[in-house]
């Protein structure tokens, strides 16, 4: 008896989103073969390609390649510490960095954003870092954020970029900058600005 059956080799692992499973996981990137096999014989005839898959290797469910390229939960985990921590160094390096009350919200804020063990140190590490380092960090955050919450972010730093005073010139283009790597227009930025000047910003010293 003569049948066709597919052989697959793994090509490639690595760690992917697993829908199904509903968290990071395993994988075990797949190309396939058609064989001819005679009397259920080990396939012995090569044929065409059968195409790629990405098998999860906890679930065992198979999906199309194009499932790489969503990001895994680490990934945007990572995305949002270091798009924060991007942000606030931005914001900081526009003011005055001694000021205490800046520093002290600036720290409560990366800790907010699930960084563990953040302080003084990390922070002077982080101000260390020229301004263009920070900007794909902060672009890779802002993909991830919907515009209400990209609005929010930017009203935080403008939060804590008046605790030191009002606005600077400096200071704006600092919110500028960052909205743009959110992904947000000047227009959106000023009017966040203009709100946020208005709604009872913190004031200096608190």
């Amino acid at each position: 008896m003569i049948s066709l059956r597919i052989v697959w080799s793994p090509i490639a692992t690595g760690v992917f989103h697993c829908r199904k499973c509903g968290g990071d996981r395993n994988y075990q990137h797949r190309t396939g073969r058609r064989f001819v096999a005679v009397f259920f014989i080990f396939p012995v005839i090569p044929l065409n390609r059968a195409g790629e898959h990405v098998r999860c290797e906890t679930c065992k469910t198979p999906y199309v390649t194009e499932v790489l390229k969503a990001p895994t939960v680490a990934a945007m985990q990572t995305a949002v510490i270091d798009g924060v921590r991007g942000m606030v160094a931005v914001m900081l390096q526009a003011g005055d960095l001694g000021n205490g009350a800046a520093r002290r919200k600036a720290i409560t804020v990366v800790t907010g954003a699930g960084v563990t063990g953040y302080g003084e140190e990390a922070l002077d590490g982080d101000l260390a870092r020229p301004v263009a380092e920070w900007r794909p960090s902060i672009a890779a955050f802002g993909g991830q954020l919907q515009p209400v919450a990209k609005e929010w972010q930017l009203a935080e730093m403008i939060r804590l970029g008046r605790l030191d005073g009002p606005l600077t010139d400096n200071q704006r283009n600092a919110v500028i900058r960052i909205a743009s790597d959110l992904g947000m227009t000047p227009a959106q930025a000023y009017g966040v600005i203009s709100l946020t000047e208005q709604t009872g910003a913190d004031e200096p010293g608190t």
